[in-house]
């Protein structure tokens, strides 16, 4: 079952004649890893960004299609390229997080970044604060490293810890959809290999789509893999077909290293 179906969709940057992505149908399937691959400009993170309307913190972009995300209440499917309001996006984003290339911690305690999220979701209650950030901790791995020190400067922490940190901070608010761009790339093998043990962990709870330029990590951590190439959606399948038997010449060439 698909937690979000984006539709014929494409996207076109302000200033620009020509659309960045065209025409892409693709599902994210619930509970499982789907791994967005191909070269340097064809299109991955501009759709991985759009798959939570990040874009709009840049007006003038232009959105075709339709990008539905799945209300696990209702079991109704929403369309997010119809959202307007400000409470909306918020909203949204909450369901729908992201992880990037860099760690982002905020210029705050350890405790204050987890709990950031929560507090814009209503959340003031100081036991009930502690208890989220608690678990959002543990799930991220890294409650043992940090839980006594909560009160200190999260700037203080390693690259790998403060992206575990990142992580724990999206899921605190229980999301739909969580979106990684790239989240290895600036880490050493130890952390990346401690985050993808995480992502692998996460998949339980959570949806997701991950950019990647590392081969070897969609192949190891994905269940789904969708190659882009020059805005196009070239092929999508489970991860092993699409690493064993691609359907198509330009998926091949592209997994073998004969361009890219």
């Amino acid at each position: 079952m698909a937690v979000m179906k984006i539709k014929k969709f494409s996207f076109t940057y302000p200033g620009v004649d020509h659309p960045s992505l065209k025409n892409i149908t693709l599902p994210i399937e619930q509970n499982k890893i789907t791994a967005l691959i191909g070269p340097s400009g064809c299109g991955k993170s501009t759709l991985l960004r759009s798959m939570n309307r990040i874009h709009d913190l840049y007006p003038g972009n232009k959105y075709d299609g339709k990008i539905e995300l799945l209300d696990l209440e209702t079991g109704k499917y929403n369309n997010i390229l119809e959202i307007k309001k400000e409470n909306e996006f918020i909203k949204l984003r909450q369901q729908v997080g992201m992880i990037f290339q860099k760690p982002t911690p905020f210029p705050m305690s350890i405790f204050d970044n987890v709990a950031y999220g929560l507090r814009i979701a209503g959340i003031k209650n100081r036991s009930e604060l502690q208890d989220r950030v608690e678990t959002a901790l543990k799930g991220s791995a890294l409650w043992k490293e940090v839980h006594d020190r909560l009160d200190r400067s999260a700037m203080g922490l390693s690259g790998g810890q403060q992206q575990r940190l990142c992580i724990a901070r999206a899921v605190a608010v229980k999301p739909e959809v969580l979106l990684f761009d790239e989240p290895t790339s600036a880490l050493d093998p130890i952390s990346t290999g401690a985050i993808e043990e995480l992502i692998v962990e996460l998949k339980k709870d959570v949806s997701i789509a991950i950019v990647t330029h590392n081969m070897q990590q969609a192949s190891r951590i994905s269940d789904y893999t969708a190659f882009m190439y020059l805005g196009d959606l070239i092929e999508y399948d489970k991860t092993e077909n699409i690493f064993l038997n691609p359907k198509e010449q330009q998926t091949e060439d592209y997994i073998t290293g004969r361009f890219g």
